[in-house]
């Protein structure tokens, strides 16, 4: 009886911390990341810098504005769920459904929050020339 109960105990305590370690490790993203995608067969344009910090803590953007994952239309995303690549889902050659292609769905969610401050009268990042956004190409 002892044994069953100690290998039980020690069976729960390995899960929980598993299962710990996983959520710590799905919430430590990189202060700044670089967005590009090799999905792409050649770039354009260089890749954005991007920094996560300046975005979450700085300017208080919720995880969810950038990351999702639809489900009957609903984003059940939560902030420490694993981050899919971007090209997972959307086509890096053409939308597909209500899908957009990747280009366009980067576009639409930097630029229209940029966009959207900026009607709104707040301080924004750049919103219309590439270069202000986009490193220079290697």
């Amino acid at each position: 009886m002892k044994k069953r109960v100690f290998f039980l105990s020690t069976v729960i305590l390995s899960i929980a911390l598993l299962a710990g370690m996983g959520i710590l490790l799905a919430t430590d993203q990189p202060d700044e990341i670089s967005i590009k995608s090799e999905a792409f067969a050649k770039y354009k344009k260089g890749p954005v810098p991007f920094t996560h910090k300046k975005h979450n803590v700085d300017y208080k953007i919720a995880c969810t504005e950038c990351h999702h994952v639809y489900k009957e239309g609903v984003n059940v995303y939560k902030e420490g769920d694993p981050v899919q690549k971007c090209s997972t889902c959307h086509d890096p050659v053409e939308s597909k459904d209500k899908v957009k292609k990747l280009m366009v769905a980067y576009h639409r969610n930097c630029q229209g929050c940029h966009k959207a401050l900026e009607k709104a009268g707040k301080k924004t990042g750049p919103t219309r020339k590439c270069s202000q956004c986009h490193e220079k190409k290697e």
